[in-house]
């Protein structure tokens, strides 16, 4: 990775990345103070003022990046609310990057769930109404020769971007359909885990609203909404429409990973799957939200000895992010000795019709696979939504429980007792969030299994103490696994992303954690995502060298990721002299 050649924000003759590190400019006055790449506010130097034009447009004072991010912490404290912080925070990136990853990186545990899920929720809700700086392109399947105008705009070379994020916003984060200001709010989002967790450059990412239109008849109605004012077009058009961004993305930045996020159930797998042989791609909520569950289970099967061969799995909630699950489970029990077909049948899936049948109606592709046979459920009960969770249980005697069902409460008392009462040491992971869609919490499977739940939660949990034992609850956060799996494709510049690389990349969090003390967490925590991302990194880059998609060489793969990591640190900037 060459980072920061041209900055998205500036055309390259105005902002130049120098071989000693540095910048030159010829940009002056305030037209620096209002580039967020450029600007440092009042941590310019004399000299620095002097050569770009801003003596008397700042303090007198000059300050060091550290006591700027004592100064924002402050502020970003004094806000009431997590949406007025996100908001605070979104203001600040507006106007200096550098100064916003700083504070961001030093204080991410505390701030990933205000710049990301689950408050950039609620600022998707109102992004037409504090519509404020534009981020990225926005592309309109009402102008597909756009798309490559769009990039062009951006003035950046072929070698100038290294990961793409793009979502159509028809799934965001349990609210649904959000039109363009959930594409652009969701994928800027993205981006800045992947630069605070990672260190991707954020100079040389791009995110990108796919705008579809909506089928949210709010914001068709809102006289201040900024998207197409059109229901969601599907079908041909669609696909055509995500074929012309793919081509033109592809071939403009031959070197990016294209990640794609939030997309319905109808679009995401096939998407997906059309293109994951071709180009460097991924799914975090089916391929990431996949590989963190394994990780997590990695560490569960260790505690409890019964090999993932031997496991019996029943996932409450069979959409793409429950049948992603299943697909990175299955291929642990394949590679832990199993046929396709045996570990497939290992899996029980149950939606909103029940247990999957093989002969039901309305079954998606991605779920065909893992629908039991007629004939092997013959005499089970059966209620108005077919074979219910706790007959799946009873039958099934499932050594793990996983819930992407985002249905509160599902996993009541008596599923689990009766679970926990077949196994020694049940492994039950209610993944769903926020709070108020989790299948059970935490305190409650620790208590009804008598402490021997091994548990994963897909939103932060305070320790917990049961009868002298503490318990420290894994949180099944995407964001452990996704930065560094995108920074070790960005290293070894790979060919595609492969199943390979997500196993690496879930062996290398579950190796991150010793989960044979009593009540130990399965995954690490966040509070140091940077090291984490780097395991990821290398395990990821040194797997896609095995397997021969690596572009590049890797000599020395810890030093060339080290290397790559981009620091929120100031550099020294020259004016040009135009």
């Amino acid at each position: 990775m060459s980072p920061g050649k041209r900055k998205p924000d500036l055309p390259s003759p105005m902002f130049a990345e120098q071989p000693d590190g540095s910048f030159v400019t010829s940009l002056r006055g305030l037209a620096v103070l209002r580039e967020p790449l450029l600007n440092k506010g009042t941590a310019f130097s004399p000299q620095e003022r002097a050569e770009l034009g801003l003596q008397g447009l700042l303090p007198p004072a000059v300050e060091t990046l550290e006591e700027q991010v004592r100064r924002t912490y402050v502020q970003y404290g004094r806000q009431q609310t997590n949406l007025l912080k996100n908001v605070y925070l979104e203001a600040l990136r507006d106007r200096n990057e550098v100064l916003y990853y700083r504070l961001l990186s030093d204080h991410l545990r505390e701030m990933l769930p205000i710049v990301y899920d689950p408050t950039v929720a609620e600022a998707i809700r109102t992004y037409s109404h504090e519509y404020r700086r534009p981020r990225g392109v926005y592309l309109s399947i009402d102008d597909v020769d756009g798309i490559e105008r769009a990039f062009q705009s951006l003035q950046l070379g072929p070698d100038d971007v290294d990961l793409i994020v793009a979502s159509d916003a028809e799934e965001i984060l349990g609210i649904g359909d959000w039109g363009v200001g959930g594409g652009a709010g969701i994928a800027a989002g993205k981006l800045a885990v992947y630069t605070a967790a990672a260190g991707i450059d954020p100079a040389r990412v791009i995110p990108v609203a796919l705008d579809v239109g909506t089928d949210n008849e709010a914001l068709l109605n809102d006289p201040a909404y900024v998207g197409n004012r059109h229901s969601r077009v599907r079908g041909r058009r669609y696909d055509d429409f995500i074929d012309a961004y793919v081509t033109t993305a592809t071939r403009m930045f031959p070197g990016a990973m294209l990640h794609w996020e939030d997309f319905g159930p109808s679009n995401a797998r096939r998407i997906l799957e059309k293109y994951t042989e071709r180009i460097c791609t991924f799914n975090d909520d089916m391929q990431g939200t996949g590989a963190i569950v394994l990780a997590a289970m990695l560490g569960a099967v260790r505690v409890s000895a019964t090999p993932m061969r031997d496991q019996r799995i029943v996932i409450f909630g069979a959409g793409t992010a429950g049948i992603g699950n299943a697909d990175q489970l299955r291929d642990a029990m394949i590679r832990d000795g199993l046929d396709h077909d045996t570990a497939t049948r290992r899996i029980w899936p149950i939606d909103k019709q029940g247990l999957l049948i093989d002969d039901m109606t309305g079954l998606r592709d991605y779920q065909q696979p893992y629908a039991r046979p007629r004939d092997e459920v013959a005499g089970w009960s059966r209620d108005e939504h077919g074979i219910s969770l706790a007959e799946v249980v009873r039958r099934v005697k499932p050594t793990i429980l996983l819930g992407t069902s985002t249905v509160h409460g599902a996993f009541t008392e008596e599923i689990v007792r009766s679970m926990a009462a077949q196994v020694e040491r049940p492994i039950i992971f209610p993944i769903s969030n926020p709070t108020e869609r989790i299948e059970a919490m935490p305190a409650d499977l620790i208590r009804w299994t008598g402490g021997r739940a091994l548990i994963a939660t897909g939103i932060p949990v305070e320790p917990i103490t049961h009868k002298t034992v503490t318990y420290v609850i894994a949180q099944a956060n995407n964001a452990l696994l996704y930065p560094g799996l995108g920074l070790g494709a960005v290293v070894s510049r790979a060919r595609r992303v492969s199943s390979g690389m997500l196993q690496a990349a879930a062996e290398a969090v579950a190796g991150m954690v010793d989960v044979s003390a009593p009540g130990a967490s399965l995954l690490p925590q966040v509070d140091n995502l940077r090291e984490v991302s780097a395991t990821v990194a290398v395990a990821v880059a040194n797997r896609a060298a095995e397997e021969h998609l690596a572009r590049t060489t890797l000599r020395d793969t810890v030093q060339q990721v080290h290397e790559a990591m981009w620091q929120p640190a100031y550099r020294a900037i020259r004016g040009n002299g135009r």
